[in-house]
């Protein structure tokens, strides 16, 4: 009867490339897009290679410390391929975060990546990590947040904090580089992959970063308060707690006290295991070192201290940390 009805079409209809793209490969791209022409190669005499970003226009990267630490000379290579020296403008091993500048300075306007705020980031959000892994220039890869809060020991020994764990897949070389969100705005700060795990990952959050590095470009350093003591952490008898009403159960022990320290100066001797320092408890090392911040510096602070099984207060005045 010649009818065409019910017939399929002769041609299929074929996909465009935007509807082949899922929106998890689109927000990738676009982070790549965005974030890409920021991240650097940084080649280090004698220690090898890592990476960086471009945080402002006038050639300021921001890397790790454990990169570009101890090195003879620094040359940075951007991703149209050109490379110049670069400057080691500050260096906080204790946060694992440096700060370079590229030289020679010129009127050069370069591309750059703006600080997002860590402090929003969710479990399970997309983020994508860019660098130089095994010298593979520009490499992209991507996952997701799987936890923030985290701990990791510096190269230093010093305990870094607010770290952000991804399982965007790192290897060596990677370290320094960018963890963007799907914006291209830097939330973290790759530091370190766990080996053999796979796909365990770990960056330093942005908000710790700008920290860091508005004091390294002030100071190139970051200032910290000392008092003296080489100590360990060590729990406290039970009966010792229960009779001062303790609110730790452990606290620092002053293993040594160093010659005309501040600690010296106020009194404490080896054997005494510290408490608190000023309103913080010291439950151990860690805590001390994080209560010790450049706002102590020559600030009078109680101590309080157990010594055999008698409590007392010490005044303690610390002195800035030297490098």
């Amino acid at each position: 009867m010649g009818s065409n009805q019910g017939r399929a079409s002769s041609a299929p209809a074929t996909a465009t490339d935007d509807e082949l793209l899922d929106s998890y490969s689109r927000a990738v791209i676009d982070a790549a897009d965005r974030a890409g022409p920021a991240v650097v190669k940084v080649d280090v005499e004698p220690r090898g290679s890592g990476s960086g970003f471009l945080f402002a226009p006038d050639g300021l990267v921001a890397t790790n410390s454990h990169v570009v630490g101890g090195a003879k000379t620094i040359r940075v290579t951007l991703l149209d391929g050109s490379s110049c020296r670069a400057d080691l403008l500050g260096d906080d091993p204790d946060s694992d975060i440096a700060v370079l500048r590229l030289a020679p300075a010129s009127t050069t306007t370069y591309p750059f990546v703006r600080f997002g705020d860590s402090s929003r980031l969710r479990p399970g959000q997309v983020v994508v990590a860019i660098g130089n892994p095994y010298g593979f220039q520009h490499s992209v890869t991507s996952g997701v947040v799987s936890a923030v809060g985290r701990s990791i020991r510096a190269r230093s020994g010093r305990l870094m904090e607010d770290i952000i764990q991804t399982d965007a897949a790192l290897n060596p070389g990677n370290s320094g580089g960018p963890l963007v969100t799907s914006t291209g705005a830097v939330i973290g700060l790759n530091t370190a992959m766990i080996l053999p795990a796979q796909n365990l990952s770990l960056a330093i959050a942005s908000n710790t970063v700008q920290f860091v590095v508005s004091a390294l470009l002030r100071e190139g350093r970051l200032r910290r308060s000392y008092i003296g003591v080489t100590g360990q952490t060590v729990p406290i008898p039970r009966r010792l707690a229960r009779a001062h009403q303790l609110a730790v159960s452990s606290g620092v022990l002053a293993a040594a006290v160093e010659s005309r320290s501040p600690a010296d100066a106020a009194g404490l001797l080896a054997g005494d295991i510290i408490l608190a320092f000023g309103d913080e408890r010291v439950a151990g090392v860690d805590d001390l070192h994080r209560i010790l911040t450049a706002r102590l510096i020559g600030v009078p602070a109680r101590m309080a201290v157990l010594r055999g099984t008698g409590r007392c207060q010490l005044t303690v005045v610390p002195i800035e940390r030297k490098s």
